[in-house]
């Protein structure tokens, strides 16, 4: 039997909060809404799979 390698399909997204312009880091695959922890601005919304990622995202981390 092949042992196959499962690879990691999710990431974590830093955004930027289009009001405040406060970094934070978002699952891409959030399962909840995630508001900006300075104005509570909604970053991102649960869309059946991937949020719906509503600010400017910055960086990628695997």
């Amino acid at each position: 039997m092949v042992q196959q390698s499962r690879k990691n399909r999710s990431r974590f997204l830093k955004v930027k909060c289009p009001d405040c312009e406060n970094e934070q880091i978002v699952f891409e695959k959030a399962s909840t809404v995630v508001d900006c922890v300075v104005c509570s601005k909604v970053l991102a919304e649960p869309a059946g799979g991937k949020a719906r990622i509503t600010a400017e995202v910055l960086e990628t981390y695997e």
